[in-house]
């Protein structure tokens, strides 16, 4: 009788594991542009050891069904290789989630850090650790964990990723002395399109109207599209009109781009279906908010 309970507690300790965990992180190592890459079994290892550590890590305390969890994406693409285990190339992660009703997933996140050093030794396993800087590879990977769950939670709940944000800061925080680029706010070459600034930016109050507008276009805008299309395109319109006092203060910042990055061709594909006025207002909107995409928001016009 003792057995069996101790059976049951272990398989139900194991099912709140299973529960556990946040993301369905999908990864993907490119060494293409690497010419004689001799060892292939070490890009494999990375690749095992990348996926254990995103979709293995206990990244908050909420508790996540497996449906819940949120859809993401890791590429790496490794550039050439420095020697002594340690690469130089990009990582672009992405995330999505799904819309009310129907079978769509969303583009909730879509971003490309050009600027990714790290080591990464054969047989070696990544490790959490949210008091300190361990290495480049895990604190990168730590902190766009940390995006990814933020970008959702806002698209769920007003400002709901707030404490996800705070954490991808203090991974920020952590990294200030790492001799590797992307983690401070004076850097050389790349403005403030760095991690520092994503995460600084997102929490900044003159940028609250890109994370309001991620909320009212997904929950009153996408969920809402099975039951009502003219009043889903609608509320879309009015969320991305949210974004006009950004635009003015903030032009071109990296929080904006890194929003149309992941919607700009949802966009396009909505208001093709819309009314020549609602085409009109669109359009306005849109050359305000993200001039980048003019040439391609004419698609709009195209039926």
């Amino acid at each position: 009788m003792k057995n069996k309970f101790l059976i049951i507690t272990f398989l139900f300790l194991s099912s709140l594991r299973v529960w556990a965990q946040e993301l369905n992180c999908q990864v993907d190592i490119n060494t293409q542009q690497i010419v004689g890459t001799a060892n292939k079994q070490i890009f494999d290892q990375m690749k095992k050891a990348i996926f254990e550590f995103m979709n293995n890590t206990k990244w908050t305390n909420d508790i996540y069904a497996n449906q819940e969890k949120v859809e993401c994406s890791v590429l790496i693409i490794i550039k050439e290789g420095l020697g002594n285990d340690e690469y130089n190339g990009t990582i672009q992660v992405a995330a999505r989630r799904p819309v009310y009703k129907s079978g769509y997933f969303t583009q909730i996140l879509n971003i490309e850090d050009e600027d990714f050093r790290f080591k990464f030794q054969q047989f070696s396993q990544l490790e959490y650790n949210m008091n300190t800087h361990q290495n480049n590879l895990t604190s990168v990977l730590q902190f766009y964990a940390y995006v990814i769950l933020a970008t959702d939670n806002d698209s769920f709940a007003p400002l709901g990723g707030t404490q996800n944000w705070q954490k991808a800061q203090l991974v920020v925080n952590n990294a200030q002395n790492a001799p590797e680029a992307g983690w401070r706010s004076a850097q050389s070459g790349l403005a403030q399109k760095n991690r520092f600034w994503l995460v600084e930016n997102s929490l900044q109050p003159v940028f609250k109207g890109i994370r309001d507008c991620m909320y009212q276009y997904c929950r009153n805008g996408l969920d809402v599209m099975y039951e009502n299309a003219e009043d889903a395109r609608a509320s879309i319109l009015k969320s991305l009109d949210v974004l006009k006092p950004v635009a003015a203060s903030r032009p071109a910042s990296n929080v904006m781009q890194a929003f149309f990055n992941a919607k700009r061709d949802e966009i396009i594909n909505i208001f093709k279906e819309a009314s020549p006025e609602e085409k009109t207002k669109i359009l306005e909107t849109l050359m305000l908010v993200d001039p980048a995409g003019t040439t391609r928001y004419t698609k709009i016009q195209a039926n």
